[in-house]
């Protein structure tokens, strides 16, 4: 099994966004010395709960701070921005860190209407022009455009492209770069998207498929210690998916919240929890594995957005107890 990270740097309640920021360097060392293979960051604008705006920034900031371990966006917003800044950005990082730079790029918006424009400069809305932009990034990066983006590196980076279904694999397979499933976001299409992306991969930028899958993972000391570490990610990803505050609440928020549950957030939590894997080791890795099989993929980028830092960094060294 391959392990990464996939980190929204998220900020729990009571601590600033230059903690969350160094905690996060922490946490790509750590990273490393576990053993785990890379070491991804979100694009998430105007929310005070998640720090990672600005992924190549933080690619730049990890891989200078780490030896070997590959650093990856997951993603930048493509449609909002310049194919060829895009590719001018991800060039330059690899001519800093050659061989360790993976860049995922998705369609999204970022945000709400207004977010989205202030992205875009104000530009009317890119978003179905995402499979173009694409192919033009893919063109900056390995010449075949009537420009190269530089600096124009000895070896190319890993390109990958996110996606939630049939659709965005089928893309990235005819296109011949990287797939990456968000199973943590839509934990129901992950089967079909991967059997598209194999079927209709065509060497293109990379020779070679290359799929892997996103999940929540809370790694306790057994069950019961998982189910309480995962009240504060229960509560924050409510609270995310109401716009409502998106720190990560404390574990006495987070109970209080609990004990307090309308029916109807009961049941939302009960479907949250289909995109997590939670309990203690010999629990999670039965899940893993199980939709390792399901999806044949050996290869996740795992989140972790509960409050307590320690508990996040024992969780990670548990599950790399595991495979790593």
């Amino acid at each position: 099994m391959k392990l990464g990270i996939l980190d929204q740097m998220p900020k729990p309640k009571g601590r600033t966004a230059e903690e969350t920021a160094a905690h996060t360097i922490e946490m790509a060392q750590l990273a490393e010395a576990l053993g785990y293979g890379r070491y991804w960051f979100a694009e998430h604008h105007a929310t005070r709960g998640m720090v990672s705006s600005a992924p190549e920034i933080m690619m730049a900031a990890a891989a200078s701070r780490t030896k070997k371990i590959k650093v990856g966006s997951g993603g930048i917003l493509l449609p909002q921005y310049s194919a060829f800044k895009v590719a001018s950005q991800i060039a330059q990082l690899e001519s800093l860190f050659p061989g360790r730079i993976e860049a995922g790029v998705g369609r999204s918006p970022g945000g709400g209407e207004f977010i989205r424009r202030l992205l875009a400069d104000d530009k009317p809305n890119q978003m179905e022009a995402y499979p173009d932009k694409l192919k033009n990034l893919i063109q900056y990066l390995d010449g075949s455009a009537h420009v190269r983006a530089a600096p124009r590196t000895t070896d190319r980076p890993e390109l990958y492209s996110l996606g939630l279904g049939e659709n965005s694999a089928l893309l990235a397979g005819l296109l011949g770069i990287g797939y990456v499933f968000g199973h943590f976001i839509r934990p129901d299409r992950g089967a079909a998207a991967f059997q598209t992306y194999r079927d209709a991969f065509s060497p293109g930028f990379m020779d070679e498929p290359a799929a892997r899958a996103c999940v929540f993972i809370i790694c306790g000391r057994n069950d019961r210690h998982a189910e309480q570490l995962a009240e504060s990610q229960d509560v924050w990803l409510l609270n995310v998916e109401k716009g409502l505050d998106s720190q990560v609440p404390t574990p006495q928020a987070a109970k209080e919240k609990i004990d307090a549950l309308t029916e109807d957030e009961v049941q939302k939590i009960k479907n949250n929890r289909r995109r997590m894997i939670i309990g203690g080791p010999g629990t999670v890795k039965a899940e893993l594995d199980h939709f390792s099989n399901l999806y044949q993929c050996e290869d996740w980028l795992v989140l972790c957005n509960i409050h307590d830092w320690e508990e996040r960094k024992r969780s990670f060294e548990r599950l790399a107890g595991i495979y790593l």
